[in-house]
């Protein structure tokens, strides 16, 4: 048990961890914005939603994306084929497509507004072919529940590629 004077309540161990893994997580997304490519440009770009100008994921993408612009895009109500890996910060693997079988090898198929707030942010940005590496914040993941064996108030890492839209929607011009 912890306790410091002028708290009404004391905080158990597992709430002192709580708060320190909450505070790691805050701190590396602040690192995360700060950091920089090799010529000085910030590594990320910051993705923030016109429906929610509070809400964002930071973005790296690994491929030249003039050669996917003209490719079709993803709309929150679509169908998205994608490759994934998750990890959290402390660098542990979370949960990979690679092991998928169905409707494709490594294929993982979803409705997007299905998903966690920061895929719906994200995945509209990509076109098929892109491949990034998408840092959430924990307010725009699973916030702070637990799930499985992510712990609550986890950033979460996605090494995405966008392998296709079944359907084929596409943003209204």
């Amino acid at each position: 048990m912890f306790c410091t004077a002028g708290f009404t309540s004391c905080l158990s161990d597992d709430d002192n961890d709580e708060l320190t893994w909450r505070t790691q997580n805050d701190q590396y997304m602040t690192e995360m914005q700060a950091l920089l490519d090799d010529n000085n440009n910030p590594y990320f770009t910051k993705v923030v939603p016109d429906w929610n100008p509070n809400a964002y994921v930071l973005m790296h993408w690994h491929n030249d994306r003039n050669a996917t612009r003209k490719n079709i895009s993803p709309i929150s109500t679509s169908y998205v084929d994608v490759k994934y890996h998750l990890r959290t910060i402390d660098g542990l693997a979370k949960d990979s497509s690679y092991m998928r079988t169905s409707p494709a090898d490594s294929i993982y198929r979803t409705q997007l507004n299905s998903n966690i707030e920061g895929w719906i942010i994200a995945l509209p940005e990509m076109h098929v072919g892109d491949s990034v590496t998408m840092v959430i914040p924990y307010q725009f993941g699973y916030g702070s529940s637990q799930r499985g064996t992510i712990e609550a108030y986890s950033d979460l890492i996605f090494d995405v590629k966008l392998k296709g839209v079944p359907g084929y929607e596409t943003k209204p011009n």
